[in-house]
């Protein structure tokens, strides 16, 4: 793919062949205790769920909204979508880019399902006056802490989506799903090792990949932002980064994922992405799209084939 908006190459010169190469980085000894603890506490909150219904009958679906708290007492905010008609048989704990959410998601297919689609902390309807919703200054919100680095907390929002679906929905257990895309994307690889209430994920576009490959490469958005700080503070956001590299998490996801990779990318460089799906050990099943965080040509055309895709690979969730 060729462009000059760019003034570096946003396939980095890999090949697919080279993209399916790319190695996990060397891990810290104690990331599986960090993130074992974390969880262990997160599942003991009590989330609360509180829904108000917005609209009966939007595109087939009823429309709430959702408050529940999280870690730290955070109040985070969202949509929940339900089918206007039939049984729900099954649940999904769904995520967004790093710009946020203003609505819902309607034209996903699992039209059985109880869809929660929640604001990270900081970010879209669960913005606070302490924490910019900025991407540039949000993604080094308390970067300086490993344990108060601001992703922890993102992470443990969607743990506490998933208590709070199946709060709501005791049934739902074992009948769950995550989808998330660039910024939850990476989130959400580090959410899933942890998470066994989950069965299936979807991983779009996913950040927080190799941290020291990422830091290397020109990019724009928040890794460009990322950067800056490392240059100036090396060892200090190694030290904190070395928790939050998703390639390193995804080597302990052990339910089905689905990827979806892109070739070429502006904002999130394609070897970041393709080292987390090449680390992940268990079913997996990679879509390679042409762009990612980029416009082009058969753009709609992929997206209608991935949405058919995650329509089958999903399908084992309903009970």
């Amino acid at each position: 793919m060729k462009t000059t908006e760019y003034d570096f190459d946003p396939s980095y010169g890999y090949s697919l062949p080279q993209l399916l190469a790319v190695a996990t980085p060397k891990e810290h000894k104690d990331f599986d205790e960090f993130w074992q603890h974390r969880y262990q506490l997160a599942v003991t909150v009590n989330p609360n769920p509180q829904t108000r219904i917005i609209n009966e009958n939007d595109r087939g679906w009823r429309v709430f909204e959702i408050n529940y708290t999280s870690t730290d007492n955070f109040p985070i905010r969202g949509w929940l979508l339900l089918p206007s008609n039939g049984v729900i048989k099954r649940g999904f704990v769904i995520g967004h880019g790093y710009g946020g959410r203003d609505a819902p998601d309607f034209h996903l297919p699992f039209k059985d399902a109880a869809l929660l689609f929640l604001c990270s902390r900081g970010l879209g309807l669960s913005a606070a006056p302490t924490i910019s919703s900025e991407p540039y200054w949000h993604v080094l919100h308390d970067i300086h802490q490993a344990d108060r680095y601001i992703i922890g907390g993102c992470v443990e929002d969607v743990w506490l989506g998933v208590s709070s679906l199946l709060q709501l929905f005791p049934k739902l257990a074992g009948h769950l799903g995550y989808l998330g895309i660039s910024f939850s994307g990476g989130v959400g690889a580090l959410a899933l090792p942890w998470e066994r209430r989950i069965a299936r994920g979807h991983l779009n576009i996913p950040t927080f990949g190799h941290h020291p490959l990422r830091l290397r490469l020109p990019t724009r958005g928040s890794t460009h932002s990322l950067q800056q700080f490392y240059s100036t503070h090396k060892k200090q956001t190694l030290n904190v980064l070395r928790y939050y590299d998703a390639a390193l998490a995804a080597k302990r996801i052990t339910m089905p994922i689905n990827c979806a990779c892109a070739l070429f990318d502006p904002f999130v460089a394609p070897p970041a992405q393709f080292a987390i799906y090449n680390a992940l050990p268990a079913e997996k099943e990679l879509f390679v799209l042409t762009a990612g965080h980029h416009s082009y040509p058969e753009q709609q055309q992929q997206e209608q084939q991935l949405i058919a895709e995650l329509d089958a690979f999903f399908a084992p969730l309903s009970y």
